[in-house]
């Protein structure tokens, strides 16, 4: 799979239920990886930082509610967007759902198109570029949907590894982002290159967006990685 297909986590202990909905964000284009229990969630959120979480609230051992206040409790994975599911539909158990810190919440059964809308409404505010949007970071206009890059204008050639590295750059100005978090997201965690391969990408980067002038936007944190602004 590709490492700019948004990734979601789906934590889920009905197997029927956990397929239905992997198989209908997988035909989305998203990468799903999958959870049967609280404790398992935890483990793959921490590891892998992914984009959406889909939460089940009743769940053995650990419930969805603590899965969810630990992982907005976390720095690395406070900012995951969390829509928790539940066959509850009380408005306080809502309202303690959301408290909890679950960015939305979903009333079993639902259906499987209102989902999909949910979630790519939830991804618009981490993973801006991978569905499609426009993102404009001063005088830089990425579009997600043509793949076309411009800078004061004038378009810019970007090969298809830079293009990745400037859309997760604009997706989050100001972030520091460590070699391994880039090769991670960038190239794929099951893809094997050195670190080294980050360094040189940002610097053919940097080249692309120097040709339109203008002073360059990527700041090297050293000992920590890159970021653009």
């Amino acid at each position: 799979m590709s490492a700019t297909q948004p990734c979601s986590l789906l934590i889920e202990d009905e197997p029927a239920q956990r397929e239905v909905l992997s198989y209908n964000l997988e035909s989305e284009s998203y990468r799903v990886l999958q959870a049967g229990s609280g404790d398992e969630g935890l483990l793959i959120a921490r590891e892998e930082i992914p984009d959406l979480i889909v939460l089940d609230w009743m769940l053995p051992g650990v419930s969805g509610i603590e899965v969810c206040r630990q992982i907005k409790s976390r720095n690395e994975t406070k900012d995951i967007p969390v829509i928790m599911l539940s066959a509850r539909s009380e408005e306080v158990d809502k309202v303690r759902g959301l408290e909890t810190g679950a960015d939305d919440y979903v009333v079993k059964p639902y259906s499987v198109k209102e989902m999909l809308a949910r979630v790519r409404t939830q991804l618009r505010r981490t993973r801006a570029a991978a569905v499609g949007e426009q993102l404009v970071f001063e005088d830089i206009i990425l579009d997600g949907e043509t793949h076309k890059v411009t800078r004061s204008g004038a378009e810019i050639k970007l090969g298809p590894t830079e293009f990745r590295l400037l859309s997760h750059f604009m997706e989050k100005p100001g972030r520091v982002w460590p070699r391994e978090q880039l090769l991670d997201r960038v190239w794929g965690r099951d893809t094997y290159v050195d670190t080294r391969t980050v360094d040189v990408h940002v610097g053919r980067l940097r080249k692309a967006l120097a040709k339109q002038g203008g002073e360059d936007p990527i700041r090297t944190v050293r000992g920590a990685g890159y970021a653009l602004g």
